[in-house]
């Protein structure tokens, strides 16, 4: 156990007990404490902008010569030494505010040259013994003229070094970079600006000192955020500006557009200033999974240093993407408020300012930088002056001169008998006695007499500066003019009187079940469009829009794709994308693959679309082997995936349309020129099992081409294309031949029909054919109109050549 031992009390000891008020106590030492915070940490001054920290870092940078032309150097080794010299605090509050110095999503005109990780909007930086910094460009023109007498200094904490009181500041940094800091009882929140309006708002008010605030915001119409984004509502940004408080809404910048060919999605490139993205995920997906929000299909961030910020939210399939946008506005960090307190210090007090004093305590603290700066250069001026009188005397007598100091006991009887016989001052005296032999010659005396000139004419522009306010005032605004040149960039943020949302006609947020129609084109696209019949003039036709399967749905409907193996596939109408249209053709170049919904075999096609609805007439078949067969929607499956033929081996369906009347005529053309026609009603329906029935009898080696339906009245043309099948893909020459539907007799189902075209002489059979309405155009397999060939009359069995090859595919033709 350990003994405890007392220490005496000197004998000379006197005990003092003072009695004081804890309340008094704890007035002033509160006071003082805050009063500590507000000048010495928190809030800005409004001269340079920057808190003492900020300035401290930018003058220790400079003082160690750590500028742009320098290497970069560890974050660490500056933030040692502001601490260890001036800024006797935490090197975490340091590094902080050293990195946010450099960060451009926080700094209009950063002042750091960062280079590691200095973090983002959603992380902090690297350690500071990973990172470097450097000065910036923009930060010379915060310090340059700090080694001319330009600010005061005052001692650092300790009395052992001296720091500036506040920086030259050849821009206006506190609106420029903005400032926002928590004091006792205070705070300040000042958004950024664009350097080049601030500049031109200050070069006007030094033309008119008068100016109002009108005048002031033709120059300054708003904040210009680092991040960009828009700023909707201006009156908040008046109130700021007239009394130093106020608030406006930030708002992301987004486009709408298709993020995969099958769904469309909201893009943000732009968000509000401080708004991380993480920030915006976050909400989303609690507003998501509390059922506040519908909708979303999936949320990425695909932000990286090449692209910048980019936010992909995909729109589920039957919600309206510009409806959906709004309400994530309204509930998401996508807009946000900036709330406007502009309290700096002002003469080492707390004041809130509106634009126009903020501007004119900057131009204040420039007229005393130029006007101190001009004092220095010309005192340092005369001094060089004063010497150079002196050199020109000495030089004029220069024999008498060295016959003088030759014959002078010391250097001080020397520097006496000089200041006597030529009348020169002590420190002229000194110059000479300390000038070598070389600068005594004629070449001198001439260098010198021009230095003198030089001088004189640089010490009255001084004067002049000095004396004159109008001369001070333009050379301040000419050096503001060369700053907005060499660091102004263009604005970034968009500023917007409304949100430009109507009120009287709101966006449903999701897609009405409204009549459309569901197209699949030559080049294997599928689209949707409105209630607008999608068939115009076929000498409309472009590419992509050669309509070979059209039928009629609504936005929430359901349609099925049938394929050359006999198989329907089930498809919702609402994951198409949608196409506009208008009374011609539409394009198609905006629809998706049909690879994006439907997965086939190898060899397999999609041939044609047909609805699902229980009232339709069904759908008829045609294979290469001659069958057909009817189907009927009672006779579907409620699966997403069914055969509705049973083919033979080696047989496939080479057509299917959707019949609306039950009156059409059903065609068929086979590969030996022989045609077929006969009514759908011959044709009894069967079920989705069946293998159909005998629809038009082959010779041998002869295989169906086309099979088709035509309309009871309707007028309609025969195609078909005689050539080789030998030939390679692609390099077929045949020719071609336009008839008249009508010119054909029907036949009975189950016979041979009849000829339609002759074939001539290195020719085989048709390797194409088309039954429909005026097929004035085809389209090859890449899109592409292709010319056809007038009418020709049936009796004219020779065909017409045709001028360029036609790719054999029964689906590269449409009406």
């Amino acid at each position: 156990m350990a003994r405890r031992t007392s220490t005496a009390e000197p004998e000379d000891f006197e005990e003092r007990i003072l009695d004081i008020d804890v309340s008094d106590e704890m007035r002033t030492s509160y006071l003082e404490y805050a009063y500590s915070v507000i000048y010495a940490r928190a809030l800005p001054d409004a001269r340079d902008g920057l808190k003492p920290v900020q300035r401290r870092i930018l003058f220790s940078m400079a003082e160690n010569n750590i500028r742009p032309d320098r290497a970069h150097v560890k974050c660490a080794r500056v933030v040692g030494e502001v601490m260890g010299k001036y800024h006797p605090h935490g090197d975490g509050a340091i590094y902080d505010a050293l990195v946010r110095t450099g960060q451009t999503w926080s700094m209009r005109v950063p002042l750091i040259d960062p280079h590691g990780n200095f973090g983002s909007l959603d992380d902090g930086p690297a350690a500071m013994r990973y990172t470097e910094c450097r000065m910036a460009p923009s930060a010379l023109a915060m310090t340059n003229g700090l080694d001319e007498n330009v600010v005061d200094f005052r001692p650092n904490y300790d009395g052992q070094e001296e720091e500036p009181s506040v920086l030259p500041a050849a821009f206006p940094n506190l609106l420029v970079n903005g400032a926002a800091g928590i004091a006792v009882g205070m705070a300040t929140s000042m958004a950024p600006h664009n350097l080049v309006e601030v500049i031109q708002a200050l070069r006007h008010l030094i033309k008119s000192p008068d100016a109002d605030l009108d005048d002031l915001m033709r120059f300054v119409p708003g904040p210009d955020l680092p991040t960009g984004g828009k700023i909707v509502g201006l009156d908040g940004i008046k109130d700021a500006y007239a009394t130093g408080r106020g608030s406006f809404k930030m708002r992301a910048t987004a486009r709408i557009e298709n993020v995969t060919p099958r769904r469309k999605g909201i893009v943000v490139t732009e968000l509000p200033y401080s708004v991380g993205p993480e920030k915006v995920i976050e909400k989303i997906k609690t507003l998501v999974q509390s059922k506040k929000l519908q909708g979303i299909a999936d949320v990425k961030d695909l932000t990286d240093r090449t692209h910048g910020t980019q936010l992909v939210i995909e729109v589920k399939n039957g919600f309206v993407p510009e409806a959906l946008l709004e309400q994530l506005y309204k509930l998401t960090p996508l807009e946000d408020s900036f709330h406007v307190n502009n309290v700096c210090l002002v003469e080492g007090q707390p004041r809130t300012l509106g634009l126009k004093p903020l501007l004119e305590v900057y131009l204040q603290h420039r007229y005393d930088v130029v006007k101190r700066r001009s004092e220095f250069r010309r005192q340092k001026a005369q001094d060089r002056l004063h010497i150079v009188e002196g050199m020109l005397i000495a030089i004029l007598d220069i024999d008498e001169v060295i016959q003088v100091i030759r014959s002078s006991d010391d250097t001080a009887a020397a520097r006496a008998r000089l200041i006597e016989i030529y009348d020169l001052s002590e420190i002229q005296a000194n110059y000479i006695l300390d000038m070598p032999l070389r600068r005594l010659t004629k070449f001198s005396k001439l260098e010198l007499e021009t230095e003198k000139g030089e001088l004189e004419r640089e010490i009255e522009a001084l004067t002049a500066i000095i004396e004159n306010t109008d001369l001070l005032r333009k050379t301040v605004s000419d050096e503001l003019a060369e700053v907005a040149k060499t660091y102004g960039t263009p604005r970034r943020t968009v500023l917007l009187e409304s949100s430009g949302a109507t009120k009287t006609a709101a966006v449903p947020l999701e897609v009405s079940d409204d009549p459309c129609w569901i197209l699949m084109s030559s080049t294997g696209l599928l689209a949707r469009t409105n209630g607008v019949e999608p068939f115009g003039p076929s000498d409309a036709r472009a590419k992509h829009d050669a309509i070979v399967s059209a039928i009629k749905s609504t936005a929430r409907g359901q349609y099925g794709v049938v394929t050359s193996a006999g198989r329907l596939i089930r498809l919702e109408s609402l994951d198409l994308p949608a196409v506009p249209t208008t009374a011609s053709a539409p394009n198609l170049q905006g629809g998706a693959p049909i690879a994006e919904f439907v997965s086939l075999e190898p060899g397999e096609r999609a041939l044609a679309l047909t609805t699902m609805d229980p009232e339709s007439v069904g759908v008829a078949l045609g294979t290469a082997g001659g069958v057909v067969k009817r189907v009927v929607p009672d006779h579907l499956s409620n699966r997403d995936s069914w055969e509705i033929i049973g083919l033979k081996d080696g047989d496939e369906v080479v057509g299917a349309v959707e019949l609306t009347t039950g009156e059409e005529e059903l065609c068929f053309i086979t590969s030996d020129a022989q045609l077929l026609h006969f009514p759908a009603s011959a044709v009894r329906p069967q079920g989705r099992t069946a293998g159909g029935m005998a629809g038009v009898r082959l010779s041998s080696g002869a295989k169906v081409v086309f099979f088709g339906a035509v309309g009871a009245g309707r007028e309609a043309h025969v195609l078909t294309i005689a050539g080789t099948s030998s030939a390679l893909p692609g390099t077929e020459v045949g020719a071609v031949k336009v008839t008249p539907f009508s010119e054909y007799p029907g036949k009975g189902r189950g016979t041979g029909g009849v000829r339609c075209q002759r074939l001539l002489k290195g020719e085989d059979g048709l390797l194409l054919g088309y039954i429909g309405t005026a097929p004035l155009k085809a389209s090859a397999s890449s899109g592409a109109p292709v010319d056809l060939p007038p009418i020709d009359p049936r009796r004219d069995g020779s065909g017409l050549p045709v001028a360029q090859p036609i790719a054999a595919c029964a689906a590269d033709l449409a009406g």
